[in-house]
Parts: structure tokens; sequence; C-alpha cells
């Protein structure tokens, strides 16, 4: 009987956060994310032993872990985090609020009652640390340095563990005691993570693939020009091209898993999907059994549909010397689970991405073929968005699949042993992201990057060629360690136009002081150019609170320059962050009142208009001084049509426009209120404003602005 084969492949990987000279982790997220993602999303398996999965370890991510397990590696954040309240610096205090609320709000903030009342006071205070201070005494500040950190343990810690779980339900008022309990349990929860893999390894549950050492773009090293062919006459910087780097990447990777399994692994998840015949040649010469892109880069290599009919299936790429295998994943399921079904409940999300795997499949197993389903993914940033990390999603989804006797999660070494594949003589360069390199080359910022790079990895290699100069042979090391480092595809990820992250100066300052370490280690005082950085981009203002009342027609037209002047105004951020591939769908969000009605429009992205028609709005409003006292108001998007509900006006033309009583919203009379509005269409989410948290507004009557 033709078989439906799902491979799940799960990528874990941050980038290399130590100054190798300094031996300073500058950030935390390699260590926030073991204590639950790396850890749970194999340990979840357990209560599963039919679901069989692929998880891909970055080996620079490993080593991170390990110096953590150990002790060895230190970070501003957790000696912060550890550091007795009364003892705090006021250096150390602004950084706590500057730094701690780093979570997501509604799924890991407000789970803890009294984490966000914290963050309540943080936002109160304009997010500004000085005007702060007057909420956080020592009691705050100890409060908040626990509830931090506690946040980012795994699930089965707070079922299972007694102590972590003890914190929790205290919630607040925690003691000395409290905080090093906490630091302790950090401890034994990084020891834990690597083991878990070696034991699921171990008794064939789990295959562990990996990435180049430092999650290089591959492609990219080999001769930085092939960007060109992906996107014709896109601005690149001056060529960079030693596949010897490359080569290396992929050699220690691999020598690196053997000594931590006892094994090398067979697969090979190309850092971002990222292919060439060059980087394909380098990776099967390597020793690698498999490799895997993405189902945008398929398309482009055999100019064909990238759909199912063709994507479900491996293939035997060669060269006519080299051969690997290739899988191609599906770009719309993998996202859904990455950006969408944290909006939905477990069994509606589950049940949705099985369906449609079943009919994307049914043509194929008709033809009497089985279907082998890629899906690949970040195993780690997605789940900060779900209810309680994912768990709930990942035990329905993984309880079906068991149920099901025409579908299997398996392997994609098993998955290749059941699938004949189709060959291919070569591969389309490019990535994941649009099939091309565009996220990582082309703009200023990157091609700065990519310019400093050079000079470093040159100047290196003339020192080479000079016999060393004298330099000590574990100085040469360390320069070379350094340019590998700096050669990883993390950096470029911050710069350019694409992605932003509070944390972008800090990435920034990191990768030039890597390419910085290079000279200092040859005993060359570095480039002064490397002292200024290379950030252009900021994030843009995006929200301006309203400054006068509103009086607005609501027609989902434009009506008159003036129906909307004084209103709050949330420009929206199109720009993603550590996960790339979310659909943006508003473009702008005014708002405000006349004391008696809350009136919202939302513009939306030009080539979104007419896609719009039928999606349904959904807004929520609370009373400021009851968040829980929730209310939903649905309202369907019909281009050119203007309704009434229970005294709520909404129409949808050009823009959308509404006008709800604030009687009917559950406001009263100069009672701030908070809203926010997702976007649904096919029963699927497609947009939130914001993206995270309220909006507050004011319901004062027009007389108190002044007018």
């Amino acid at each position: 009987m033709p078989q439906i084969y799902l491979c799940f492949v799960w990528h874990m990987h941050q980038p290399f956060y130590k100054d190798l000279i300094s031996g300073e982790y500058h950030l935390p997220w390699t260590r926030m994310h073991a204590l639950k993602d790396y850890y749970g999303m194999v340990k979840v398996l357990e209560d599963f032993p039919e679901v069989r999965q692929t998880f891909n370890l970055v080996p620079s991510m490993m080593v991170q872990i390990e110096e953590y397990a150990s002790g060895k590696a230190a970070d501003p954040f957790l000696r912060a985090a550890l550091k007795p309240a009364e003892e705090l610096t006021h250096d150390e205090q602004s950084f706590i609020l500057q730094y701690f609320f780093h979570a997501n709000i509604a799924r890991m903030i407000y789970r803890y009652p009294r984490y966000g009342e914290l963050f309540d006071y943080w936002r109160r205070s304009g997010c500004v640390p000085k005007h702060a201070m007057r909420f956080f005494q020592t009691a705050e500040f100890r409060d908040l340095q626990v509830l931090s950190q506690l946040a980012w343990f795994d699930e089965e810690d707070h079922e299972r563990d007694a102590e972590i779980r003890g914190l929790a339900e205290k919630g607040h008022h925690f003691s000395p005691s409290d905080q090093a309990l906490m630091g302790r349990k950090q401890i034994a929860a990084l020891q834990r993570v690597l083991p878990t893999y070696r034991e699921f390894a171990a008794k064939g549950q789990i295959e562990v693939s990996t990435t180049p050492f430092y999650h290089p773009i591959l492609p990219l090293l080999c001769d930085s020009n092939i960007a060109e062919v992906a996107h014709p006459y896109v601005p690149l910087p001056q060529r960079f091209s030693y596949p010897d780097d490359a080569r290396e990447q992929l050699m220690r990777a691999r020598a690196f898993m053997e000594d931590n399994f006892g094994a090398t692994p067979a697969g090979l998840w190309p850092s971002e999907g990222s292919v060439s015949d060059d980087a394909l040649r380098l990776a099967a010469q390597s020793g690698f059994k498999w490799s895997a892109s993405d189902n945008g880069v398929l398309a482009r290599t055999i100019q064909r549909d990238g759909g199912p009919s063709n994507s479900y299936r491996p293939y035997r790429w060669s060269d006519g010397h080299d051969e690997i295998r290739m899988i191609f994943r599906d770009h719309h399921l993998s996202d859904l689970i990455g950006f969408v079904y944290s909006r939905m409940g477990p069994e509606e999300a589950a049940s949705h991405f099985l369906t449609q795997i079943r009919n994307n499949c049914r043509d194929i197993l008709a033809q009497g073929r089985h279907a082998l389903v890629p899906i690949i993914l970040d195993g780690e940033n997605a789940w900060e968005y779900y209810e309680r990390s994912g768990r709930p999603f990942l035990s329905e989804l993984y309880k079906r699949i068991e149920q099901d006797p025409h579908m299997c999660a398996v392997t994609v070494s098993e998955a290749m042993r059941h699938v004949e594949p189709a060959p291919l003589d070569h591969i389309f360069p490019g990535s994941w992201i649009n099939a091309n390199f565009d996220v990582w080359i082309g703009a200023e910022e990157d091609n700065r990057s990519w310019d400093y790079l050079l000079r470093a990895r040159r100047t290196y290699e003339q020192v080479i060629r000079d016999g060393g100069r004298g330099i000590p042979e574990e100085k040469l090391k360390l320069a070379h360690e350094e340019l590998l480092i700096a050669e990883g595809s993390d950096w470029n990820w911050w710069y350019g136009p694409e992605h932003e992250s509070a944390n972008r100066p800090e990435f920034d300052r990191l990768y030039r002081a890597h390419v910085a370490n290079v000279y200092r280690a040859l005993g060359m005082e570095p480039p002064v150019e490397l002292s200024r950085p290379i950030l252009k981009t900021a994030a843009p203002e995006a929200h301006d609170a309203p400054t006068g009342p509103i009086r607005a027609i609501v027609d989902g037209e434009v009506s008159s320059y003036f129906e909307w002047l004084g209103a709050g105004l949330y420009v929206v951020d199109n720009r993603s962050g550590a996960m790339h591939g979310q659909r943006f769908v508003v473009k702008e969000l005014r708002y405000g009142s006349d004391g008696s009605n809350l009136f919202i429009r939302l513009d939306f992205e030009q080539n979104m208009i007419s896609a719009m028609q039928g999606a349904i709005v959904i807004l929520q409003t609370a009373p400021d001084s009851d968040p829980a006292a929730v209310k939903t108001f649905n309202m369907q998007l019909d281009q050119g049509r203007r309704a009434e509900v229970n005294g709520c006006e909404f129409a949808f033309a050009k823009i959308f426009e509404a006008r709800l009583p604030l009687a009917t919203i559950g406001a009263g009379i100069r009672q701030p209120v908070r809203f926010h509005l997702s976007l649904w269409q096919d029963s699927l989410p497609i947009d939130a404003v914001p993206q995270q948290g309220w909006i507050d507004v004011s319901t004062t009557e027009p007389s108190d602005w002044g007018f």
C-alpha cells in the first residue's frame, strides 16, 4: 500500500556568541533556548514511540551548550539574573530593565501574573529605565530576575520538577535562596540537553544531522559571485572565493558530530538551505549521504512547479563524479507551523495540518507511489509564540500521526530507503528564502561586512604565505578560528533591510569584534573602520498616540484628509526577526475616540487589498482597569459593503473602517480601553496588529482635548 512518510527536520541553531579573546558570551539566547526548546523538542517524543524524526544540530551551538553545562560560560545576562538584588548597581538595574522583558508578551510574560505586572510598570514608564526606577525596588528587581529566567524553563520542568513548580506557584516575593535555586536549576537543565539527544539517537527514535560548523552560507564561501545567478544584477562586494574554507567547515562539523555521537552523520542541512553545485559537490566529497533545501529552489532547478507532485520525493544530485540525495521542504506547510498555528487551538491546528497533507498526497498515492513529505523548519524560535511552548500542539499532532495507518513519521534516512529518487544533474543556486541569497549579500550593510571579512582573510593568507612571521602557532590558530566564526551566516542575517531585533547593535558589535580579533591575534592593529558600526538602517518609529478626537465617516474610503487627523498611528514594521517568512497584510493602523465611540482604520499593503475579500477582522477590546474582561467582535471584509451589527458600524473598500460604541465594548467615559486586531482567512490567522500585546487608547470627551 502506498504510504505517506512524514520527514520532520527540526533545525537547532544559534549564532556563536562567544568572543574568543575575552571569553565573554555577548548574548544569552543559546542558554535560554537550551533550557526548553533543545531539550523539550526531543523529550516530548518519549510519549510517542512510533514517531521518529530528524534533528539538525549545529556544532557551534553544541560547543556553547557544553560550556554552559560545565559552568565555564559567562554572559552578562546570567550574571545580572544571579546577582543578589540588594547589591545591584544603578547600571545593572538599568540593564535588567532594558533586557529582561525580551520574551513573548502573551505566552511568556503574562503567563506569570507578577511578570505581567512588572511589564505593565515598565510599559507605563515609557520603557525608559530612569522613569521605571520609581516602580522598582529590591523586591521588584528580584522578582524580575527570577521570573525572566523561569519563563524559559521547559514544560516538563513545570510539571515534574517540584522545585521549579514551587517557584512558579510562589509567583512573587522571591527570596535570595529562590534566586540561587533558579541558577542551580539552570545548570542542571543545561547538563541534560546533549545526553538526551544521544539517548534518543541510540535507540533509533531520532536521526541527528548537522550543518557546517559555524553555519556559513556555503555557496557564498565558494564564490560570492554566485549570488548574481540567483538574482541578476544584484550589487555585489569584492569577490570572496575560499572553497577550502567551505570544505573545512563541513569536515570539522562531521568530525565533531562523530566525537559526540559515535558515528558520522549521514545528513546535512546546509545553512539556510543554501545550495549550489559547488556546495553539493563538497558535501558529497565530505561523506554526506543526503542534503536538503526548499521547494522554491527545486522549482527553479527543474523549471516546473515545486508543489507536492514534484517535491514529495527524494532526488539524486550528481555531476557525473560525485552524488548526494536531496529532499526539498514543503515551504507552505513548514511555515504554517512556524507562523500560523500558534494562533489556533492545538486540535484545530493539528487537524488542519494533517488534512492539508492528505489532500496534497491524494494524487501521488492514487498513482501507486509513496509520498515523502519534508517538513523542515526552526526547532526553537516558533515555540515562544505557542501556548506552553507548543507542547499541546505537538502532542496532539503526534498522537494523530500514530493513529493514522496510512501515515508514519520517519527519519530522512529511513524515508530514503522507501522512496525511489529522481535524478538531478544540477541545482539552481539559492536558499530557502526566495531561492536566492539576498538576505546575506547585496544590501549596502551586507556588502560592507563581506569586504571587511575579505580584507581580514587576505591579511591572514599573506601572513601564512610569509611563513607565519614568527607569530606563535596558537595565535595563528586563533586568527583562523575567528575567520571561520565571522564566515557564519548569522551576522548578515541582521544586516540589510530584511530583519529587525532589539539586539541588532549587539550582533553588529560582535561581528566586528570577531573580524578585529583576527588582526589582534596576528599582532596587528585592527583597521579603524571596525570601530564604527556597519548598521545604518534603524527601526522606524512605529507608534504615535492620538492627539485629538476622531469623527470619521465609516464608508471604507478616505473621504477627507481631516476625518482621521489627530488619530493614533501604528505603522507595521514588516521586517522579520529570528524567523523569516511571516506574511504581512496590514500596512498601518489608525485609531481614536470621540468620547462615545472607538474608531478603527486599517490600511492594507497595496498588493493585498483584493486578496482581503472575504477575510475576517477579529477585534478584541478590554477596559484598561480589567484586562481580563475581553469582548470579541467579528467583522467580514466584503469589498464595497457597509454593515451595522449591534450598533457597531464597519465598511471595507480601499481601507477598512469601524466605529464601536464605548458602551458596547464595555468601556466607560474617560476610561482607557485596550484593543488588538487579528485577520483570518480560510479559518487561518494571517496577520495581527500589534503582533504582541495591546494598544491603549484614551476615551476622554472631546472637550478634554482643548478644542
